[in-house]
C-alpha cells in the first residue's frame, strides 16, 4: 500500500500514465470531485460475500453478487425497493431454518475489506485544497449502518465528516450505471456534471457518466500502486483548475 506522496517529481506524466486522462475527458476546469465507494475508496471482495452465504446454506450466491452490480433479493435492497426487514424475510427464503438476521448482516458485510487510512488522509487533503468531495454509491442499509460507517470512523470521524454530500441506490432508489441516478446526483447534491470529474472502478457506470455530461475516471490500481492515494495526494488535482494544464496533458 503506498501513503499519500509527499514529492511527485515530474508529476504531470505521472498522472497521465496512472489515470488515463485526455483532453477529451478534463474538457474544463473542475470544481467537485465524486468518488465511487467500493473498489475505488472501500476495498471489496465480493468471493468473501459469496463463501460466507454458501456457508450459511444459500445456493446459487455467485449467481446473485456481481463485482458492480447485484441480482434478485440484494438488487430490491440496493436499489430501495425494500427495506431491512423485507431484506431478511427474503433471505430467509433462500436460507436454511435458524439462520439469524445477524448472521445475514454478518455474511453481507463479508463483501468490505476496509478503507486504508491513507484515502481517508487523501479525502481530507483534498476538501482542504477547496474541492466539494461527493460520493455516489450503489450499496445497501445493511451495510451502510453498520461496516460502512464502522470503517469511516478509524480517524475518530464520522462517514459523513470526509464529504460535502452524499448519495446512495438504496435512498435515490435507482442505481447505476442508470442514468436516474446521476440526474439524481446532480439536484440532491447541487452540482453541475460539466464540472464534476467522477471516479469509478466500473467502466459501465463511467460511460454513463460521461453521457450524463459528467467528467469520469475509470480508477484502475496499476503496477502494485494504490493509484487513489497517488492520485489524491498532496500535490493532487489542484492543477486540474487551470486549463494550461488541460491542455499540457496531451504533451507531458
Amino acid at each position: 500500500m503506498a501513503r499519500p506522496t509527499e514529492s511527485l517529481p515530474n508529476f504531470v506524466p505521472i498522472l497521465t500514465e496512472l489515470t488515463k486522462m485526455t483532453p477529451n475527458t478534463i474538457a474544463k476546469p473542475v470544481k467537485n470531485l465524486l468518488f465511487d465507494l467500493g473498489g475505488v475508496i472501500m476495498d471489496i471482495d465480493r468471493n468473501r460475500c459469496v463463501r460466507a452465504y454458501e456457508a450459511l446454506g444459500m445456493k446459487d450466491a455467485n449467481e446473485f453478487l456481481g463485482e458492480y452490480k447485484q441480482a434478485g433479493v440484494f438488487a430490491a435492497i440496493e436499489g430501495g425497493q425494500i427495506d431491512i426487514d423485507g431484506f431478511h424475510r427474503e433471505m430467509h427464503k433462500l436460507l436454511p431454518a435458524g439462520v439469524t438476521d445477524l448472521q445475514i448482516d454478518e455474511a453481507f458485510g463479508q463483501f468490505l475489506l476496509g478503507i486504508p487510512v491513507e484515502r481517508l488522509q487523501a479525502l481530507r487533503q483534498l476538501r482542504e485544497e477547496g474541492y466539494g468531495i461527493y460520493l455516489l454509491s450503489n450499496t445497501n442499509p445493511v451495510m451502510w449502518n453498520r461496516e460502512i460507517r464502522w470503517f469511516f470512523q478509524v480517524e475518530g470521524r464520522e462517514r459523513e465528516d470526509y464529504f460535502d454530500g452524499i448519495v446512495t441506490s438504496f435512498e435515490a432508489k435507482c442505481m447505476k450505471p442508470d442514468a436516474g441516478i446521476f440526474h439524481y446526483a446532480a439536484e440532491h447534491l447541487g452540482i453541475n456534471p460539466a464540472e464534476t470529474l467522477f471516479f469509478d472502478d466500473s467502466q459501465a457506470n463511467v460511460e454513463a457518466a460521461r453521457a450524463c455530461g459528467y467528467q469520469a475516471e475509470l480508477v484502475i490500481p496499476t503496477r502494485g500502486c494504490d493509484l487513489f492515494s497517488i492520485f489524491c495526494g498532496r500535490f493532487s488535482l489542484k492543477y486540474l483548475r487551470d486549463p494550461k494544464f488541460t491542455r499540457n496533458l496531451a504533451n507531458p
